[in-house]
């Protein structure tokens, strides 16, 4: 169901180029009319207000029980930093977050962790910008697992994409929910998207595109 925050969401996602449509090639080599490009934010105004779109979700999930944050490199870096802000701005929960770097330092303070280091014991929410085969979820589970004995309970993203994974009829999120217990907030869906283009008079051709593409790879 399309909400207003939902609508507010989308059509923030669209006045910053982040939710494109056109013909574009995903990472898994499929054809999309859609594509979401979070590295496209580049405002203060727009980090700041995308943070307090991911807090708001995380405040809804679950409250303040958890003791850290963790934005996967590359992208997740900035919406970590900007949906711990508003945590502790908009909701006062002030909870310490981390990111990875992709090579481990051999100087300074070493690592391949930046922020917070977890202890065993802590419950972990990764904060992405979108789930589409799994590849990434999996790769944040391998450094979680190798800095500490932590939990990681549930995972907030911008769009689910409802994309058929490496299971055929199953998604790459209901796949990394079985595979590691984690439950996926998403802040949209893409038939939020496709209900908001209807709502907003989109040209029928577009929607014909989606329904095509919906129709071949995803699952509901």
């Amino acid at each position: 169901m399309l909400t207003a925050e939902k609508k507010q969401f989308i059509e923030f996602m669209i006045s910053a180029d982040v939710l494109r449509f056109g013909e574009f090639i995903t990472k898994s080599g499929r054809k999309t009319p859609y594509f979401i490009n979070t590295g496209n934010y580049k405002t203060g105004a727009q980090s700041s207000k995308l943070g307090e779109f991911y807090a708001a979700e995380v405040q809804r999930a679950c409250g303040g029980e958890f003791d850290a944050l963790f934005g996967p490199a590359y992208k997740g870096i900035p919406l970590v930093t900007s949906a711990a802000g508003a945590l502790a701005r908009n909701h006062g929960i002030d909870r310490p977050f981390f990111f990875n770097r992709k090579e481990a330092k051999d100087h300074g303070e070493g690592g391949s962790l930046v922020g917070y280091q977890p202890k065993d014991g802590d419950r972990i929410l990764i904060i992405e910008d979108v789930v589409t085969a799994g590849t990434a979820t999996r790769e944040s589970m391998e450094v979680l697992r190798a800095c500490a004995d932590v939990r990681v309970s549930d995972m907030f993203i911008s769009v689910n994409r409802c994309e058929v994974g490496q299971t055929p009829g199953r998604t790459a999120i209901m796949e990394v929910k079985e595979e590691f217990g984690i439950e996926i907030h998403a802040l949209v869906t893409v038939q939020d998207i496709r209900e908001y283009l209807q709502e907003a008079g989109t040209d029928a051709s577009l929607l014909e595109k989606m329904d095509a593409y919906m129709a071949q790879y995803c699952v509901f």
